[in-house]
């Protein structure tokens, strides 16, 4: 049986090596060559493309869809919809699911990939019922995981409940390349058994045994593969679009693909890739069969080495890995993908920073305990569940039926604002606030692809100059940092702080950005009480006051980006 192919160069293949960093400018050259191939369909959106392309490299996601569409006349654009979640990291609720369903098909998108964290169908029945509604073809996903509470009989399972929702076809997702060639056989039997339904297989080569699988997947029936172009193939990434192509010609699986045009494409992603160069990571572009013991898919993968850098913390990488699997067994071995590989991943980097095991806890991992994403695929660790929420209830029914409509509100909030431009924009700033209205205004900056940072006490590079000046201007000090970062722009930040800690000084736990304080000059607080919320590494975290008096002094402002260990507020 001839198996079809869908491309991910352009969505999960970046996604997995560089941070999600590359540029619409750089693909609109490629996109018309790919239309050529014959390709079941290109995943070009979506995932963490949405919020990559305005938190960092000040594009509009909404136009990348549109710009790859006006292109590619031929192929099916597809995209991954984490069903309520879309493609943020809380569940959203229905009018804006409905709403953003609707500009992606307006705009493009012929398949949603729906798949939901938990692997709770409740978080994706809305989602698949409104792609539906537009006549798109959905791909109702299998988030593929082991644990001591996983089965192949419970995928098979959720397989059929996904076909009788009105699905047009079942996706596999291995994102951390764990399946081997033995479970792939036997999984695939057992869904196959169950519906009739063609079955995608996307995984991986973060193990190495990707494509092994795939062969396996292949003499097992599978329908559809999900490859990459060699740039942007093998580590934790897919498998290489080439030579899958290759490797099938002249037998049963044959996919009909033109070599000299993969060759071709391959050599024009080639020479795309040199730019990126400097986003590559060791951890990234070669397997490891550690992945088998922390499981950690490949995006989750470069964006926690990318994020680690920035908290001054990558010699932790090694306790951070051995860290995730405990937080997912008290977590009830959630499948680790968007959102709950972020909410388990940062939740043991504040474990290990912090030197105690949820001493600090982000707003997410609250919500998780509290039933807000879904229900968990195991127990809860009882323990830590009290020591986290205490007595606080859990919800029951479909979390998205929890939420009341948002749409209303934002829409007056975002024409006080004056950033609302095209009806899409509602959408954006209703996924991402914080970040959405610097981007709306115009205010944002492309980062620039820089060199990581030299170790410390090594000399710098050309054009690095890690320095740090005060200068005082009318008797008031400021401190000024110039630091470049990977993958940000360099950014010059002022701030009236003291430049150390003094008595009743509430510090930044890590590096990121304030989202708001919570208490102004002259108010009681006690300890414990939150004093300010912040975003670092995509999760909001709680900074609570180590004291109980009175605020004396705040330096801190909402949308500032700070450094662990800052003075952000003095508590008298």
């Amino acid at each position: 049986m001839a198996i079809k192919i869908t491309d991910t160069t352009l969505r999960d293949a970046h996604q997995s090596l560089i941070a999600t960093r590359m540029r619409t400018r750089d693909m609109l050259p490629i996109v018309e060559k790919m239309d050529r191939v014959g390709f079941f369909s290109l995943e070009m959106w979506g995932g963490a493309t949405f919020d990559t392309c305005i938190r960092y490299l000040n594009e509009d996601p909404w136009e990348r869809l549109k710009d790859i569409r006006s292109r590619v006349k031929n192929t099916r654009l597809q995209m991954l919809l984490r069903g309520q979640n879309l493609v943020g990291y809380r569940h959203y609720s229905d009018d804006v699911v409905k709403e953003f369903i609707r500009f992606a098909h307006k705009n493009g998108v012929d398949v949603f990939r729906v798949f939901d964290a938990l692997n709770d169908i409740r978080n994706m029945e809305l989602a698949i019922h409104e792609c539906k509604k537009y006549k798109c073809h959905v791909q109702g996903t299998i988030c593929y995981t082991q644990s001591p509470v996983h089965s192949v009989e419970g995928f098979a399972s959720m397989a059929k409940e996904l076909e009788n929702l009105g699905c047009d076809s079942i996706c596999i997702k291995d994102m951390a390349g764990l399946i081997s060639p033995p479970q792939t056989t036997a999984l695939m039997k057992a869904i196959k058994s169950r519906v009739k339904l063609p079955i995608d297989l996307h995984s991986h080569c973060s193990s190495g045994m990707a494509p092994m699988s795939y062969q396996a997947a292949a003499e097992a029936g599978v329908d559809i593969l999900d490859t990459a172009f060699s740039p942007f193939a093998w580590g934790t990434s897919q498998p290489p679009t080439e030579s899958v192509a290759a490797a099938f010609q002249d037998t049963p699986y044959e996919t009909g693909l033109d070599l000299e045009l993969l060759y071709e494409i391959g050599e024009d992603f080639a020479s795309m890739a040199v730019k990126y160069h400097m986003l590559l990571t060791s951890e990234a572009t070669r397997p490891s069969i550690n992945v088998l013991l922390h499981q950690i898919p490949g995006g989750m993968y470069s964006n926690l080495i990318s994020q680690l850098r920035e908290q001054n913390a990558l010699d932790k990488i090694g306790a951070v890995l051995e860290e995730i699997p405990k937080v997912r067994a008290d977590l009830g071995y959630p499948p680790l993908v968007t959102p709950t590989s972020q909410i388990v991943g940062i939740q043991a980097v504040l474990n290990v920073l912090n030197g105690e095991r949820y001493k600090k806890v982000t707003k997410e991992v609250r919500d998780y305990f509290q039933g807000y994403y879904g229900r968990p695929p195991g127990k809860l660790n009882e323990e830590v569940r009290k020591s986290v929420v205490a007595d606080s209830p859990t919800i029951d029914g479909r979390p998205g039926a929890h939420i009341e409509a948002e749409l209303p509100k934002l829409k007056d909030e975002t024409h006080k604002l004056g950033i609302l431009h095209k009806e899409e924009d509602l959408i954006t700033y209703a996924l991402y606030p914080q970040v959405a209205v610097k981007f709306l205004r115009g205010e944002a900056k492309e980062e620039v692809l820089a060199s990581p940072v030299p170790a410390a006490g090594s000399a710098p590079r050309g054009g690095d100059i890690p320095t740090e000046f005060s200068v005082d201007v009318d008797g008031e000090v400021f401190n000024i940092k110039i630091t470049p970062v990977l993958g940000k722009t360099v950014e010059v930040q002022k701030k009236s702080k003291p430049r150390e800690m003094v008595k009743g000084s509430v510090l930044a736990p890590m590096q990121g950005m304030v989202l708001s304080v919570k208490v102004k000059v002259g108010d009681k607080v006690n300890e414990g009480d939150t004093v300010v919320i912040t975003e670092a590494m995509k999760m909001q975290n709680d900074v609570h006051s180590p004291f109980t008096g009175t605020v004396q002094e705040i330096f801190a402002f909402n949308g500032e980006i700070i450094n662990k260990d800052d003075v952000l507020m003095v508590i008298d």
